[in-house]
């Protein structure tokens, strides 16, 4: 166990390895390490609003963003003015990494809010046909086992349980078959694509398969995928008459490739070597179409005076690639360098939260999610837990959160990549095949790694990675 997170007080407790590791290593010059183990806790505060019934909880997700391609975060070419206004409401966020640097990954330490490795095949993306991309999403894919299971406790089952609608409108990608669509995780209804690379206009995968599903059967319509996804959760909310708290989640499938701009719609079949091409051009159109659908929904929450009991959350699943822009950071998509995991995100809470506020620490994708459950203090099943914390409560005292290391590791074929931060220190270790490489970083003096100081410390490269193989082993999946 890395995390408890006791919603009843919330209380978070550190757990197991951790601490007795961490009080080995405590003579090195690193950091303030928080106190762990059997010692104690952190006594998180309470983020809940203060006399008013649960919240409403949107949460918008965008697919393949780079964290230099909004307005906010000093894109110079591009348009988000519904981005930069949530901003300007609410908290932006410098330091939020994405669990993992692709979209099966992210998501699945979102709605578990625990690390994805615990889970179990899904250290990749999904791919097209269902196709697992690694040994144990193969061996699963042939089990027809390759995806979220339903028995896994996620955010959403609990909230169900608390007493949420729950509606989901956009890319899934955590699972293709009949046991892992969305409905089997509390949602009462499902429009979207199941899959990771749909064509905008024809609602297909790249070998032609269609994508498009309501509820859990295929479907067909006409229209953009962005603006398709926009109006479908602009009608929940407009609609949404029950007298139960929402929680709408909305996963837009852009800016991820086919690069396709709103109005231009090609052809079919595009060809295979078209389908992963795109100029930075088509890219803005792309993001500043998914920024006008999401200025739609926020108006949507204004006209139904719904704003000041609502939760946003947006944030990207990973870096950008292809035309996508991570500057300042070195990487993108797939891999563990800064661009890669690095992402945008803003979070508004009025009433909450401070508004037109900047958080300037590290924050981890299930934070959020442990954020969520904090925040409606819904009770975990018995023998879950997060291995996040509830970053709200430190984003409304204006302080850090407690010190602590965060992990990635990302496979795919015979490539794994690795990386633990632990303060303002970050090892990576890059293997593809029989080739082996090792990074170490100061990202407080070099937040664009450029100078790897791995053969200058050599003991703190030991500490760091006998860190990362004691967190390998602990979450370990029984899959």
């Amino acid at each position: 166990m890395f995390v408890h997170v006791d919603s009843a007080n919330g209380t978070i407790t550190h757990k197991g390895w951790l601490g007795g590791f961490l009080r080995k290593v405590r003579g090195l010059p690193l950091v303030v390490f928080l106190t762990l183990g059997t010692v104690g806790g952190v006594e998180a505060r309470d983020s809940e609003s203060v006399g008013g019934p649960l919240p409403h909880i949107v949460v918008i997700v965008a697919d393949d963003l780079g964290w230099g391609d909004l307005g906010c975060y000093g894109c110079p070419d591009i348009r988000t003015p519904c981005l930069d206004r949530l901003a300007a409401e609410g908290i932006r966020f410098t330091q939020l990494y994405a669990n993992g640097p692709e979209c099966t990954p992210t998501r699945t330490a979102f709605f578990t809010a625990r690390y994805q490795q615990r889970v179990g095949g899904l250290e990749c993306a999904i791919g097209v046909g269902n196709v697992g991309r690694y040994d144990d999403a193969e061996r699963l894919a042939q089990q027809r086992q390759l995806g979220l299971p339903p028995e896994e406790a996620t955010v959403t089952q609990v909230l169900a349980a608390a007493g949420y609608r729950l509606v989901a409108v956009g890319k899934w990608h955590l699972g293709y078959e009949y046991h892992f669509l969305p409905r089997r995780f509390g949602f009462e209804y499902y429009f979207g694509c199941l899959g990771g690379a749909v064509d905008y206009f024809h609602h297909v995968e790249p070998d032609g398969t269609p994508m498009l599903y309501e509820n859990d059967d295929r479907v067909r319509r006409e229209g953009y995928m962005t603006d398709l996804i926009t109006g479908k959760a602009v009608d929940v909310i407009k609609n949404h008459m029950d007298p139960r708290p929402l929680f709408l989640y909305v996963a837009y499938t852009a800016p991820h490739s086919p690069y396709q701009a709103p109005g231009q719609k090609p052809p079919w079949p595009v060809p295979p070597e078209e389908q992963n091409k795109g100029t930075r051009e088509v890219y803005k159109a792309m993001v500043e179409r998914m920024d006008l659908g999401i200025g739609q929904i926020l108006d949507a929450l204004a006209e139904r005076d719904m704003v000041r009991n609502t939760l946003v959350i947006f944030f990207s699943d990973n870096g950008g690639t292809g035309p996508g822009r991570n500057a300042p950071f070195r990487g993108g998509k797939g891999g563990l360098f800064e661009g890669g995991i690095r992402v945008p995100g803003i979070v508004r809470w009025p009433g909450v939260l401070p508004s037109g506020r900047v958080y300037r620490y590290p924050v981890m994708t299930f934070d959020l999610s442990c954020s969520i459950l904090r925040a409606v203090k819904a009770p975990l099943p018995a023998g879950h837990w997060c291995d996040g914390i509830d970053i709200f409560s430190y984003v409304a005292a204006e302080e850090p959160p407690p010190d602590r290391p965060l992990f990635w590791r990302a496979r795919r074929g015979n490539r794994t990549w690795k990386a633990v931060r632990l303060g303002d220190w970050k090892y990576i270790l890059r293997i593809d095949g029989q080739k082996k490489e090792e990074f170490l970083f100061n990202l407080a003096n070099d937040p664009t790694e450029e100078q790897n100081l791995w053969a200058e410390e050599p003991e703190r490269v030991n500490m760091l990675r006998s860190l990362l193989e004691a967190w390998e082993r602990d979450v370990r999946s029984k899959r």
